[in-house]
């Protein structure tokens, strides 16, 4: 399925011991999950356990006039029925914001809103008690773009609102707006020599994970909880869920239950809380498992997004300016919209130095579904139109698409538009060399040389709805830039906690942290740093859970780099308890042991000449090291709300793709014959794990490009496809070739100069997809995904 290169790092680091960092090694949790044996958070099971269910708005807007549940209490096997009227304290919670209802509070503000709980003794029981419970409703008018929020008299959906950013917005109905301006726009618009202007929209995109929302709360004889849990970050959870059971922190323990993907779709609430306060008020276990159609109202998707850009450029291909305005669609209530914004607005102007930027991002409140975390976090959308963006500029000049990006393509040393010196190797002109180096796949790939027709290599495939006819190909480049970490001045840090010792004459480690794995393979990266820098061969990663310190959320490309710094440093320390103890023990034998350069190898204490000074189960004895230490990487700022200027981002991330695609011009069809990547990651802590990251994103961005969407109803905010029947995401037949290269060049601020790689190829896949299509066809086509409506004019 793919080829993979990768270019030598240059930042030597001692790998340690087999299996340390710079290895191939396989994840501990694979095996389990292709071969079903994994338990994933809806495999929990506790034997008195009850089933909860969550009855939700059919109506986008509405106001709640009353609740009867009297029936769906008189139902045998129903154990508990909770509206906003039985909750026992906080009414609102929110990751950034505290806007979101437990259960609504009188007004429903989306399709989908929970309104009910009920637990019962069996699902089936839950659901059929659900459906008794009668809800009167008064429709309200909905809001479902900028000029329903924004117009005079538009319902204001956030009346009470008192968040930070209420006060710098132009309307109640705005989440927040970030400006960035850098240069003098209008003087530099005389200047150009060709100018190119575009409105491009990208539509709501799901995480679409595979596994569902699901967990089990067991109500302790302390009077707290106890949650198994599948979330992206334990202990954003914890923070929101205690204030709304009225409850300490410390009597509401959380642990990570097996995660079937996540991708910024598990960053916010969805069953948490709801578990938890059926379990308090019966008194039993109660888990909730939500069904597909659940799981789409059941968490917040990809901010839909309306972009209108311009830019300028002189004769020769230098651009002077650039003017965008980004409108993202928030939903109903403020999820991550805010930092969204933040990032839409700061890498707006993508991976290219322009000296004049006039941008502006904002998000609304609507009353459509509730957008926040998704993979490329904001720089998805604006990716797709800046890309666009530069084809224009190229064919507007007669320049090659990868020609004209390699003149303005940034590099280490450049000036962001937010006035931030990207500050490490930024080789965006290298990387879109290389995916254009790369040999093309051969043409009319679907005719063998017996001249047999594999419809399966065509548009349309096994329905066999063309052999060729009316089949043009396409090839199209894009390249993006993604952040890395949390930003704009967030304490973005990790905790972990790591302990040695020696079992039956073996040193063995234990990595403990609150780390969530969503598929990342974070259990196995932590694992090898142990390995490299305790020099020893046996690692147990204990279950995470909200017993050791925050590790933050599994999202913004972050977990190897600020978890991973927090493992290198907490064993950093236990290395130097173990010489400190060899010293003590072994000191008087060997003058060696007075040296600063010893080392931990093959589960040996070391010169850095080689020379073996002790066993590290003998330095040990019965000793057990044990140590906790929290590790953040170097400070962020704000940006300013007027200027958008400030160092808001900790690193950049850089990809570029090369897609060749093959269109049915008749039927609008397509199929992506390869998507081709090359991406530098600093330093490729397990090469496999990065490969199938790169890989990964890249399908996402496939997807968003030809196929994803949750269509909304632009008159009722209804959703109208929460399903997998009707909302498509690529599977293996859709998913083409995908040849990686890797590139290594070290970012000297990070933890063995890593980058962060999970997100960056998500955003310039789709655009890179989208032009490939346009050269194919020669259609403008500024929306995805794409249609075949759009292809064929019908």
């Amino acid at each position: 399925m793919s080829d993979v290169t990768r270019t030598p790092t240059n930042l030597t680091q001692h790998s340690g011991t087999q299996g340390g960092i710079g290895a191939s090694t396989l994840r501990p949790d694979g095996t389990l999950k292709v071969t079903g044996e994994f338990a994933y958070a809806s495999d929990l099971w506790h034997e008195d356990m009850l089933w909860g269910f969550t009855l939700r708005s059919p109506h986008a807007h509405a106001r709640i006039r009353s609740v009867d549940v009297s029936a769906a209490l008189a139902t045998a096997g129903v154990h508990a029925v909770m509206t906003h009227d039985d909750l026992p304290a906080a009414t609102r919670y929110g990751l950034e914001i505290q806007d979101t209802p437990v259960l609504a509070d009188g007004v429903v503000r989306h399709h989908g809103e929970p309104v009910a709980l009920v637990a019962a003794d069996h699902p089936e029981t839950a659901r059929r008690a659900a459906a008794k419970i009668v809800v009167d409703y008064e429709q309200l008018p909905v809001v479902t773009d900028e000029r329903t929020a924004t117009a005079d008299g538009a319902p204001v959906l956030h009346p009470d609102r008192t968040d930070p950013h209420a006060a710098h917005v132009p309307h109640p109905n705005v989440v927040h707006r970030q400006p960035v301006v850098r240069g003098d726009v209008a003087a530099a618009r005389a200047r150009a020599d060709v100018i190119v202007t575009g409105e491009y929209e990208v539509g709501m995109q799901d995480q679409a994970f595979l596994g569902p929302e699901s967990g089990l709360a067991v109500p302790a004889e302390d009077g707290g909880v106890d949650l198994y849990i599948a979330t992206q970050w334990l202990h954003a959870d914890l923070r929101q869920i205690a204030p709304v059971l009225g409850l300490p922190e410390d009597k509401v323990r959380m642990t990570l239950s097996g995660v079937g993907g996540a991708f910024g779709g598990r960053e916010d609430l969805s069953m948490q809380a709801h578990a938890c306060l059926l379990a308090l008020r019966t008194r039993r276990p109660v888990k909730i498992v939500y069904n597909r159609f659940e799981s789409f109202f059941g968490h917040v998707h990809r901010h839909p997004a309306k972009l209108r850009y311009e830019h300028g450029a002189t004769r020769d291909g230098k651009l002077l300016f650039m003017a965008c305005r980004i409108v993202l669609d928030g939903g109903a209530y403020a999820s991550s919209s805010p930092a969204v914004v933040g990032n839409a607005a700061s890498l707006s102007a993508g991976p290219y130095v322009i000296d004049n930027v006039d941008a502006e991002a904002l998000a609304l409140y609507t009353n459509n579904p509730p957008c926040g975390a998704m993979r490329g976090f904001g720089a998805v959308q604006a990716c797709f139109a800046y890309e666009a963006q530069m084809d224009k500029l190229a064919a507007a000049l007669g320049l090659h698409p990868v020609e004209f990006r390699r003149r303005n393509a940034m590099a280490q040393g450049a000036v962001m538009p937010t006035g931030q010196v990207v500050d490490s190797p930024a080789p965006v002109a290298e990387l879109l060399r290389r995916v254009r180096a790369l040999p093309l796949p051969p043409q009319r790939q679907w005719e063998s040389a017996g001249g047999v027709t594999d419809v399966r290599a065509l548009p349309g495939g096994l329905s066999n709805t063309t052999h060729g006819e009316g089949v043009v190909r396409g090839v199209g480049y894009a390249v993006g830039i993604k952040n890395v970490g949390f930003s704009e001045g967030f304490d973005d840090y990790s905790t972990a906690r790591v302990r040695l010792e020696a079992v039956a004459g073996e040193p063995v480690a234990t990595v403990h942290t609150a780390m969530a794995e969503v598929g990342q393979g974070g259990v196995t990266v932590h694992a090898q740093i142990a390995r490299t820098e305790l020099g020893v061969a046996r690692v147990t990663i204990a279950p995470a859970d909200t017993r050791v310190g925050s590790a933050g959320s599994t999202s913004a490309s972050r977990q190897t780099y600020v978890t991973g710094g927090a493992v290198k440093h907490a064993c950093e320390a236990v290395r130097e308890r173990v010489l400190e103890l060899g010293r003590a023990r072994f000191g008087t034998y060997h003058p060696a042991w007075a040296s600063a350069g010893l080392l931990l190898e093959d589960g040996k204490v070391v010169t850095d000449g080689g020379e073996v000074l002790a066993a590290l189960a003998d330095v040990l004895g019965e000793e057990v090291i044990d140590v906790e230490r929290e590790w953040r990487h170097r400070p962020t700022e704000p940006f300013d709300l007027r200027t958008g200027q400030g160092s808001g981002h900790v690193q950049y991330s850089f990809a570029a793709h090369r897609a060749v695609v093959e269109v049915d011009t008749e039927l609008g069809l397509v199929k992506v014959v390869e998507l081709a990547c090359a991406q530098d990651v600093g330093k490729a802590l397990n090469p496999l794990s990065v490969t199938g990251q790169i890989q990964g994103g890249t399908t996402q961005g496939l997807g968003l490009a030809v196929m994803e969407e949750i269509v909304v109803d632009p008159v009722t905010a209804k959703v109208r496809n929460p399903s997998f029947t009707d909302y498509l995401i690529p599977t293996i037949l859709d998913t083409p070739t995908l040849p990686v290269d890797v590139l290594e060049l070290a970012d000297g601020h990070a933890p063995y100069g890593l980058r962060g790689v999970g997100e960056a190829p998500t955003l310039s896949s789709t655009p890179a997809v989208v032009a490939a299509v346009r050269q194919a066809t020669g259609l403008a086509l500024q929306r995805v995904p794409l249609r075949p409506e759009h292809l064929t004019g019908t």
